[in-house]
């Protein structure tokens, strides 16, 4: 009960004054005008000084323990690929056991250690509690499954193979995971390369060369071209670098902002498959995953056509996506699938051509699985190569900077010893 102090007309019209207690101001405005008064302000009575303190005390409290939980919440570990699969293998084992989805959830409830994979199973135990199917409880979590994974549990409650997809899926994933870590590997040697040569190049511009240009101003000689540039390209460095550091952010963030666009994605991810050395890289592993999950889908019971909609959005690639996308709108229009593939103009002959005896001898599954397997045979062959491939490349960049520097540095220098 809350005190309240109130102020109201009676029936001669008077203003009269006092106070209730009750459990709302709804509860104040009854009990007035039962009592035949027009209430005109109602609010809650000053509580004595001990009742605030109390209430501060409490909110104080309260704020603390939103603060502590938001910490918790941005400190806690997310959840990685890695508990993908050993939940898609724990969920197979379970599955495969005969232990019913509710009770094998619960069971890994209790034996998960990192708390964002708790928060998830449980809400998805309250799901199933519900009465909600198990793919449905997993659409509340797309961005920790990802939507090819909970379409293909999806199709396995519908064909009754839920087993055999945890199984598929825990395969798909470590095969995604695989190709993509070793791409990152590959390219983390260059990158840091490349940095550490453009780092070196602002510190030469900013301290290096401009104690150079203070003993070539005493020379009072013609300075050679290659000097006068690195000399005035060092003097704009150095007077006007919080501007350059200013565009270069913008230009960044710009950049940024255009990649989260549709159409900049799709731009980006063309350019991506036609980049020299890596292009042809991400390629054959864009088209590794489009047919492994084709496959997958395809094994799993799926009809084709659904089957490239939910593929179309996993290959990672804008551009295939849409060209997986028109092929699919040739095989509703009766088109033949190899038809329809070869009209994307991204497939290889050989992969056309194992499509089509799939196709026609009615095993285009196991054509599908074989496609897969030759292009990821094909992705890790490049990816062992792609470093001998940069590493040229790499040296001979390193090799032209360190001459245009030397030679910038140095001829002066030398035009002066052959004058002497």
């Amino acid at each position: 009960m809350i005190a309240y102090s109130w102020r109201a007309r009676n029936d001669l019209g008077e203003m009269v004054e006092g106070q209730l207690e009750a459990v709302s101001e709804g509860e104040v405005v009854d009990q007035l005008m039962a009592m035949g008064m027009v209430p005109v302000r109602i609010s809650s009575a000053a509580e004595p000084a001990e009742n605030n303190a109390e209430m501060w005390l409490a909110r104080a409290g309260s704020w603390l323990g939103r603060v502590d939980q938001w910490v918790q919440r941005v400190s806690r570990k997310p959840i990685m690929v890695e508990d993908i699969l050993l939940f898609s293998r724990q969920m197979y084992t379970l599955s495969k056991a005969g232990v019913p989805i509710l009770k094998a959830l619960k069971g890994l409830q209790s034996s998960v250690t990192k708390p964002a994979m708790v928060d998830v199973l449980n809400d998805m135990c309250l799901s199933l509690e519900k009465g909600r199917n198990f793919s449905t409880a997993m659409e509340s979590h797309t961005n920790v499954f990802g939507a090819f994974y909970i379409s293909m549990i999806k199709s396995g409650e519908m064909t009754g193979r839920l087993t055999e997809v945890f199984l598929r899926m825990n395969e798909h994933v470590a095969f995604d995971h695989d190709v993509r870590e070793r791409i990152k590997q590959a390219i983390r040697y260059p990158i840091y390369v490349v940095v550490a040569i453009l780092a070196a190049l602002v510190v030469i511009n900013i301290f290096v060369m401009p104690a150079f240009s203070n003993v070539y101003a005493g020379l009072e000689a013609d300075l050679p071209t290659i000097t006068r540039g690195l000399l005035a390209f060092s003097e704009v460095m150095v007077r006007w670098w919080p501007l350059l550091l200013s565009v270069c952010v913008v230009l960044t963030l710009a950049i940024k902002g255009v990649l989260r666009t549709p159409v900049g994605c799709y731009y980006w991810d063309a350019i991506k498959i036609r980049l020299p050395v890596v292009g042809d890289i991400i390629l054959k592993a864009t088209l590794a995953r489009f047919s492994h999950g084709l496959a997958l889908t395809s094994q799993s019971g799926v009809p084709l056509v659904p089957s490239l909609t939910v593929v179309a959005a996993t290959v990672n690639n804008t551009f295939i996506g849409r060209r997986i996308k028109r092929m699919r709108r040739g095989i509703e229009r009766g088109q033949s699938i190899a038809f329809s593939a070869a009209a994307t103009g991204v497939f290889e002959p050989v992969a056309l051509q194992m499509i089509t005896v799939g196709e026609e001898a009615g095993e285009l599954d196991d054509m599908l699985v074989e496609i897969a397997d030759m292009y990821e045979r094909e992705t890790d062959y490049r990816i062992k190569g792609l470093s001998a491939a940069i590493e040229p490349i790499l040296i001979s960049f390193i090799g032209v900077m360190v001459l245009l520097l030397a030679l910038g540095v140095y001829l002066p220098m030398w035009d002066l010893g052959g004058a002497m």
